[in-house]
């Protein structure tokens, strides 16, 4: 990593961390008007009860097919059918070509639908495609359980980089990148047993393999990808997601 991100000084590491101050700001206010909402909620069910149970039956039916309606069609943008909860989801088409810094670029497409089921990425770890509504925390989040493609996938999707592990990689290396992770915002590391290399980093359709905790690719790496260009949600939250 150059001098300007070892002295705290770059611009992206600054982004970064207004975004996050930021995010947390939403949260706090996304709680207090979450307790007004719930609250509004009561007093009317309350006021609402007689109507409710003098309601005709004629008029439940209605209600539970349109019920019905809504549960299969999905909710917050799921997709049901063929790419929904059902079969699951879509990556788009492409392949990865290499570059000559050993970033693996995927050239084609890949889709970004929220499904509720899996999905069946062609490379693992995944760097793109269909993923689930809910995303993976990743602020500078170490996971010491493997987590599930589609939540990773989401991850990505606001911008966040993936570092990734097998049985082959050494203790030494594993900590030390857990360190790395746990001082970088819009960052996530987790164990993917079936991942070709031992240590692997994946940003939304970009991939390379590092030799270690050491390898000069790293900073590399998360200077290129941590919020970058690549981003399809630039500046998306990667907390109040899922944890493990």
């Amino acid at each position: 990593m150059d001098s300007a991100h070892q002295t705290g000084t770059d611009p992206r590491k600054a982004r970064i961390e207004e975004m996050r101050r930021a995010e947390h700001a939403r949260q706090r206010r996304n709680r207090v008007v979450v307790i007004a909402a719930s609250a509004v909620a009561a007093a009317g069910l309350v006021a609402g009860g007689a109507v409710l149970l003098n309601t005709r039956s004629g008029d439940d039916k209605s209600t539970s097919a349109s019920a019905g309606a809504t549960r299969s069609s999905g909710m917050g943008g799921v997709k049901s059918g063929t790419d929904g909860a059902k079969n699951g989801g879509r990556t788009g088409s492409g392949h990865f070509v290499t570059g000559a810094d050993g970033v693996r670029t995927w050239k084609g497409t890949l889709t970004r639908n929220h499904v509720a089921g899996p999905v069946k990425y062609p490379m693992e770890p995944p760097v793109g495609g269909d993923h689930n509504p809910v995303w993976q925390n990743c602020d500078g989040e170490v996971y010491t359980k493997p987590v599930r493609n589609e939540n990773a996938v989401h991850a990505l999707e606001h911008g966040a980089v993936w570092v990734t592990y097998n049985g082959k990689a050494s203790e030494a290396d594993v900590a030390a990148l857990a360190a790395k992770v746990r001082r970088t915002p819009y960052t996530l590391m987790s164990p993917v047993a079936d991942q070709k290399d031992p240590i692997m980093m994946s940003a939304w359709a970009h991939q390379r393999t590092v030799t270690g905790a050491g390898d000069p690719n790293v900073d590399k790496f998360f200077a290129a990808f941590v919020q970058g260009a690549q981003t399809p949600e630039p500046g998306a939250a990667c907390t109040g997601g899922l944890g493990q």
